[in-house]
């Protein structure tokens, strides 16, 4: 199976680039759907039955998984950035985690291309490894809760998704 799918919408230019962990990181994105229905759009996630469904007429490659602790998977993942941020030349990156989010958030930076984290909604007492990764890569870091301000000091209250 070819990795890399590109969907019904062929293989343009995008504006915004979601990258994430199938199942609940990519329900959160999806929630966004207010913000990111009208403009180019494309997606990174897994090749799982509910990505599939959910992102039916999408513009999307399937990432490597699994992503924890599994580095052959993490250098395909940044192999696969390589070419998905050379080819799409999104505006910005946009992620909820998980592992896959952060070779994206390198190739982006190596790119200049400006990235946005989103620390998901059921963390809120302690940092995720991937949040703690992302954060340093992150042009913008958000939070969806005030009390995940106590351990990302200085991010931006979005508010929950879900």
């Amino acid at each position: 199976m070819n990795n890399l799918y590109w969907g019904t919408r062929g293989n343009e230019m995008s504006g915004l680039l979601f990258v994430g962990s199938s199942g609940g990181h990519l329900a959160q994105m999806l929630s966004m759907a207010a913000w990111w229905k009208d403009r180019e759009r494309s997606w990174v996630t897994f090749d799982t039955p509910d990505a599939t469904s959910a992102l039916a007429g999408e513009q999307v490659a399937w990432a490597y998984h699994p992503t924890t602790r599994n580095l052959w998977n993490t250098v395909r993942n940044l192999w696969l950035s390589f070419k998905v941020l050379r080819r799409q030349q999104p505006e910005a990156v946009i992620s909820t985690g998980a592992g896959v989010a952060l070779p994206f958030f390198l190739m982006a930076r190596l790119r200049g291309i400006p990235t946005i984290y989103v620390e998901v909604y059921d963390r809120i007492d302690s940092q995720t490894l991937t949040g703690k990764l992302c954060r340093p890569l992150s042009s913008a870091f958000c939070v969806q809760w005030e009390e995940q301000l106590k351990c990302y000091p200085g991010a931006t209250v979005i508010g929950p998704l879900l």
